[in-house]
């Protein structure tokens, strides 16, 4: 089967800037009050003795999926960059990192008991977003909780040419309405629990959304 091409730029892309990209992005304990306090939060629901491992798809460098664990969580990581996996089975050898593609999971169906999608489906052009989040409701177990956070938009399509060091890059990213990623999220069977839109603020200078959902029983 003929790979997606936006997942082939998106590896390349990544695999390309991990070095730096590990560097520049911000440690958990470094982020701003809200976002600290929605993994907080996240955690609190998908901490034992609630069921079933934790996934933080498109974890990079690892960084996040280490402070969900040290909340508590029983988190493991997937990206689809054999570089940033690299990278994070480094600095954290007693966690559990893979490369996969959240298009197609290598995961049984109902075996998570949550699913963080942190900064990690912007990349996803829309047409794709409805097999995403299937895959998301496919391997989460009823009463699964997602979190989904990340740049938010008016159908914004951005094509950067470089990123992190300036290195070249291919991936594009897509900012789509807060509503719309409910309505797709809505749409796969998932349950809207918590919808959070942060104004640009600082060194931000785009919306963030972050949406806590649930898998029905």
């Amino acid at each position: 089967m003929t790979e997606p091409s936006h997942l082939t730029a998106v590896r390349e892309s990544y695999d390309t800037v991990a070095a730096d990209y590990a560097r520049r992005v911000k440690e958990p304990a470094d982020l701003d009050p809200v976002s600290r306090a929605m993994l907080a939060a996240f955690a609190d629901l998908v901490r034992p003795p609630h069921a079933g491992p934790v996934a933080d798809l498109g974890c990079g460098p690892g960084k996040v999926t280490a402070h969900l664990a040290a909340l508590g969580v029983p988190a493991f990581g997937v990206d689809v960059s054999p570089r940033m996996i690299e990278l994070a089975r480094a600095a954290y050898p007693e966690l559990r990192f893979t490369v996969g593609s959240m298009t197609a999971l290598d995961i049984p169906d109902g075996e998570l008991g949550g699913i963080l999608a942190y900064y990690a489906t912007h990349h996803t052009p829309p047409q794709w977003l409805p097999t995403v989040f299937s895959e998301f409701h496919r391997t989460l177990a009823p009463g699964g909780r997602l979190m989904l956070a990340g740049h938010v938009g008016n159908d914004e399509h951005l094509r950067p040419t470089h990123a992190y060091g300036d290195h070249p890059v291919s991936y594009e990213s897509y900012l789509l309405p807060p509503e719309r990623i409910a309505a797709l999220l809505h749409r796969a069977g998932l349950v809207v629990t918590t919808r959070v839109v942060q104004e640009p603020e600082g060194a931000t200078k785009r919306q963030v959304g972050t949406f806590l959902a649930y898998k029905p029983q």
